[in-house]
């Protein structure tokens, strides 16, 4: 089905196949084990199918369910690798593809939004998508000035399919824990219908990337398309070529890995210091490697797309954060749990131990703690195991912690770049990063030597 299912009860019934269908296929495999297969065999081939399945599902429906397979996809590194392997190219796939819509559709948009004459606009269009995302899907053209642009055209009724396809997923957190163990699905929906009337908003998407493409326009690491026209439901931007991060991830050089990992993770702190604004899309879809960086030709520059969901934080990333890090990585116990309990990361009905907490944040905060850190999958599957293990103290501290509202997409996009430098098995030197961006993480106060000179 190309078009997008738009009546709930549609809707509603193929997301009900998702956990009706791992059950089914559960019964399926018990009958092939019956009749003599191995177990480890019906287990590989039932995944498989169910991954399938997930891509089917969500793939076709796009919208809310779209954007929760994407948002799933960067924490599939967190999985054992039994688990992650059948449904790693599954998820992979919603980030770069997904059935278009009609031609037909796509033109009707076009005439509603931007004239009888929009083919006037361009010098080429090409029908055919290069390219979809959950709320819409990007077309290649000529602007009528001879550049190169992408139009991206948003899928009719997508605003009643993202929020019928949440809530639908709402009612099924519990059945979908499976795909992702461990895994808190329910407020992961809830933070994702929280942003989609902003995402639904060309006109925000625009001044946020237009924001973004004036303040790396110089810039020699990082590359983001100027925005050439906006409407509703049509957003026209520079076109930008360059290797999707997924095929990096699948096929990239570790030299490529370690780049993109680097520059990754310079945007994600560097962007809210210098735009006000924190992207809040981290998928690999939404970014690309792109050569002529500062050493040359032979070097990446990371390019970055889709600002339709973004964090606005006025001053940069929260001081406490790096405030916290800093007073962590200095075993400062006590410190670290007063600024957590100010800051509500600690209700006022709870009391815990402050080294606890210290042991509790130490293994998370490893890549901070080294000159260069290299992200794996394994290494996130270890932290992911220690706090999901309910045997685990670190299980029994994290139901005790909160996580205020201000600090929910922060924390999400976090996490979720963590994920994709795992899947990309980056080396990257991350505490250079903070130290440069990151408020709060290198100390104000002078050293003994700087205060005697200020004193003479």
């Amino acid at each position: 089905m190309s078009d997008l299912p738009r009546k709930a009860v549609t809707r509603t019934a193929k997301l009900a196949a998702l956990p009706l269908g791992i059950a089914g296929r559960a019964t399926w495999g018990f009958g092939k084990r019956i009749v003599g297969e191995s177990a480890e065999l019906v287990g590989r081939e039932l995944q498989q199918r169910t991954a399938e399945q997930l891509f089917k599902v969500l793939g076709e429906l796009k919208g809310g369910a779209m954007k929760f397979g994407q948002a799933l996809s960067v924490f599939e590194s967190a999985l054992p690798e039994e688990v992650a392997g059948p449904y790693r190219a599954a998820l992979t796939k919603l980030q770069e593809a997904a059935p278009p819509m009609p031609t037909r559709t796509v033109h009707a948009v076009l005439e509603e939004r931007l004239g009888e004459g929009w083919h006037e606009l361009f010098l080429e269009f090409e029908d055919k998508p290069a390219a979809a995302a959950s709320i819409g899907q990007v077309h290649r053209g000529v602007w009528h000035d001879g550049r190169e642009v992408a139009v991206k055209v948003q899928y009719p009724g997508a605003g009643e399919a993202l929020l019928s396809d949440l809530n639908q997923l709402s009612r099924f957190s519990r059945l979908l824990g499976p795909l992702i163990p461990g895994m808190d699905i329910k407020p992961l929906i809830a933070e994702l219908k929280d942003r989609v009337s902003e995402e639904l908003d060309y006109g925000l998407e625009a001044q946020a990337q237009q924001a973004h493409a004036e303040e790396f326009a110089d810039d020699p690491d990082v590359v983001v398309p100027q925005v050439v026209h906006q409407s509703d439901q049509v957003l026209v931007t520079e076109w930008m070529d360059g290797i999707p991060l997924s095929e990096i991830i699948s096929d990239g050089t570790q030299e490529q890995r370690d780049r993109a990992g680097q520059l990754l993770a310079r945007f994600l702190f560097s962007g809210p210091a210098r735009t006000g604004l924190l992207h809040a899309d981290p998928h690999p879809g939404n970014f690309r490697l792109l050569p002529g960086g500062p050493e040359g030709e032979d070097d990446w520059r990371l390019g970055v797309l889709d600002f339709g969901t973004v964090d606005r934080l006025p001053g940069g990333l929260p001081a406490t954060i790096g405030e916290s890090l800093r007073m962590t990585l200095d075993g400062e116990a006590e410190a670290v749990y007063e600024l957590l309990c100010a800051e509500g990361f600690v209700k006022e009905t709870i009391e815990l131990d402050p080294d606890a907490v210290l042991d509790y944040l130490l293994p998370i905060i490893e890549p901070a703690q080294v000159e260069e850190f290299t992200f794996t999958r394994g290494w996130m599957r270890s932290q992911a195991a220690r706090v999901a293990d309910p045997r685990s103290p670190a299980y029994q501290l994290a139901k005790q912690l909160n996580l205020p509202p201000s600090y929910l997409l922060i924390h999400r996009v976090t996490l979720s770049t963590i994920g994709v430098l795992c899947q990309l098995g980056a080396a990257v030197r991350l505490r250079e990063e903070l130290e440069e961006w990151l408020p709060g993480f290198v100390s104000e106060d002078p050293v003994d030597g700087e205060e005697a000179v200020a004193e003479a």
